[in-house]
């Protein structure tokens, strides 16, 4: 099937997330004509443009609430999580779901030894999370399907649901 959208995402772990969602919602983006592209970084918004613009292709975005400067020189039309797509993802499942999941992985005592960090303690558990799943490379990476899974589907965050619905 011929690309005919492109949505732009800043990395590999809002990709995974965003095709992990259309696998539960039973689409096929492939087929459908969407390809999802990490960009490496939403800094690099305005060279994807000119590649997929100059091809006529409809052109989505999901971004961060820090990067949505970088995507509105760009994209007309986008989608910005409050503060990033994890922050998002913890809000929609709790902290009791995510703990679940982090558990079934095996890395509970990883959580735990992070919570008792002097850093860590005061912190609201949803901050203690977000910063688990971002403290080791590749996690945000391993855990955003995890997290989309986990996901009751009424559930799903506001700028995810409306990205699909976009495509």
């Amino acid at each position: 099937m011929r690309v005919h959208v492109v949505v732009l995402v800043e990395g590999v772990s809002d990709e995974r997330a965003v095709t992990t969602l259309a696998r539960r919602l039973g689409r096929d983006l492939t087929a459908e004509g969407v390809a999802v592209v990490p960009m490496g970084g939403a800094t690099n918004v305005g060279r994807f443009v000119r590649r997929y613009g100059a091809d006529g292709l409809q052109l989505v975005g999901l971004c961060d609430a820090g990067e949505a400067a970088h995507f509105r020189r760009g994209l007309d039309r986008f989608f910005v999580c409050d503060a990033d797509l994890e922050d998002e993802l913890i809000r929609a499942l709790g902290v009791a779901a995510l703990e679940a999941v982090i558990d079934r992985e095996g890395e509970l005592g990883a959580l735990r030894t992070l919570q008792q960090q002097p850093a860590q303690r005061d912190r609201e558990p949803a901050r203690q999370l977000r910063r688990f799943i971002g403290s080791r490379g590749g996690r945000k990476i391993r855990y955003a399907p995890l997290l989309v899974d986990a996901l009751e589907l009424d559930r799903v965050p506001a700028p995810l649901a409306g990205l699909l619905a976009a495509v």
